[in-house]
């Protein structure tokens, strides 16, 4: 019983951190999203900058809010996931470890909270 609350209480804990952290770096995209004008973002995958914006304020802003209440958690931190990935292996692919560390650190969270799901204190387990 004491294993089971602990252990809830750290995957709630890891999604709240992880979401909050990685919602530091999505509000600024979505004020830019939002924000009209000219999109300049870059294009790591060739589909065009405002595409590419849109998805990362999916990865970065929505999902987060979602698994930070955990609603649809393991769903939600599949995009947040695919997103540092290519922040890691794309974006960063000829930088430094240092430089794409954060990004593997986030998609490694999220690859966790994806397998282990958010736990009993989440809108998905009520």
């Amino acid at each position: 019983m004491k294993n089971t609350l602990l252990k809830d209480i750290g995957l709630a804990l890891l999604r709240v951190g992880a979401s909050a952290m990685l919602l530091t770096h999505g509000i600024p995209k979505f004020q830019k999203l939002v924000g009209g004008g000219e999109i300049e973002f870059g294009d790591p995958i060739g589909i065009g900058p405002a595409p590419s914006l849109f998805l990362a304020v999916l990865g970065e802003f929505i999902c987060p809010i979602l698994i930070i209440i955990g609603f649809k958690t393991r769903w939600a931190a599949i995009p947040s996931a695919i997103t540092m990935a290519t922040a890691a292996f794309i974006v960063h692919k000829a930088d430094p470890f240092g430089t794409k560390e954060k990004a593997l650190l986030f998609l490694l969270m999220f690859i966790v909270i994806l397998l282990l799901g958010p736990g009993r204190y989440s809108i998905d387990k009520k």
